[in-house]
């Protein structure tokens, strides 16, 4: 079909019936897995197929888009009057697999916290490395086609598609979780099962607390086990850490100016309070 590869670029019959790109300009998606999605695909992709394929994308070309198990069906209006229809497959993991994932996860509170909030922890392919798993397909393991008469392994179609899709994991992470073979329910309940195992095992070994009249004496004390641990209190080397990743909400812009000096005064308070008690428990002593 080198034909075509000579052949100059055709206009796309305009349609007001397609899915519409939010992005008109500059970066696509905002957040990371959706970004790293469109990496992936603009690896593979000469630099014109991917313009017209993200032109496409903006124009609202991409007229369906379809996720069934494992697989994204698309329908893209190129310059035919028929649509041109796009398949992209994922292969998902294994179970025997997941369950090492699962395993994984569940050994990071912090990745379990975000997943259990419906988030994507940022660092979360770094638990399926552990187990040499990988959550983004590879290419072995993602089949895609078009019925165009490009001869090319990712067309402009396929182009426009994935960057809708990315799109749709960039509102919703899990999406990608259910192209790799599971649910946000199923995620949601294997991570809480092994959960409640792992605390299930940890109670044997709990050591039960007296009772409040067994302790009154020395209730409000420090025990032994306490005795090597040191606190160190500093300000932060950077100011108004949280702030700085939070950002400004979007209902008060500029939220940062006004909570600064309330985060000052409350630092000063923290730190007067920390320091008198230190010099309260030390005595006379300078």
């Amino acid at each position: 079909m080198s034909w075509y590869h000579n052949s100059k670029p055709t206009r796309p019959v305009e349609t007001n019936e397609g899915i519409k790109a939010r992005s008109k300009q500059g970066e696509f998606v905002k957040n990371w897995w959706a970004s790293r999605w469109i990496e992936a695909m603009e690896q593979v992709m000469d630099r014109g197929r991917l313009q017209r394929g993200r032109s496409y994308a903006r124009k609202g070309q991409v007229l369906a888009l379809e996720e069934s198990k494992g697989e994204i069906k698309a329908k893209v209006q190129g310059s035919r009057r028929a649509p041109y229809k796009v398949t992209i497959r994922i292969i998902p993991l294994a179970e025997t697999a997941w369950k090492k994932v699962m395993v994984a996860l569940a050994d990071r509170p912090y990745f379990v916290a975000q997943l259990l909030a419906g988030q994507m922890p940022p660092d979360i392919e770094e638990a399926f490395q552990s187990v040499k798993l990988n959550l983004f397909p590879g290419t072995e393991e993602l089949k895609q086609e078009c019925n165009c008469p490009d001869w090319a392994d990712v067309c402009k179609h396929l182009a426009a598609v994935h960057y809708i899709l990315a799109q749709r994991f960039d509102e919703d992470p899990f999406l990608l979780f259910r192209l790799r073979g599971k649910t946000q329910e199923e995620i949601v309940a294997a991570l809480g099962a092994t959960k409640d195992h792992k605390d299930a095992a940890l109670v044997s070994d709990y050591m039960r607390a007296p009772s409040l009249n067994e302790s009154l004496a020395d209730f409000w004390q420090s025990g032994p086990e306490l005795e090597g641990f040191v606190v160190h209190i500093a300000t932060p080397e950077e100011p108004y850490p949280l702030l700085e990743r939070l950002g400004d909400p979007d209902f008060m812009p500029d939220a940062r100016l006004w909570l600064a000096e309330a985060y000052d005064l409350a630092s000063a308070t923290a730190m007067r309070i920390a320091y008198s008690m230190g010099n309260e428990g030390s005595g006379s002593e300078c």
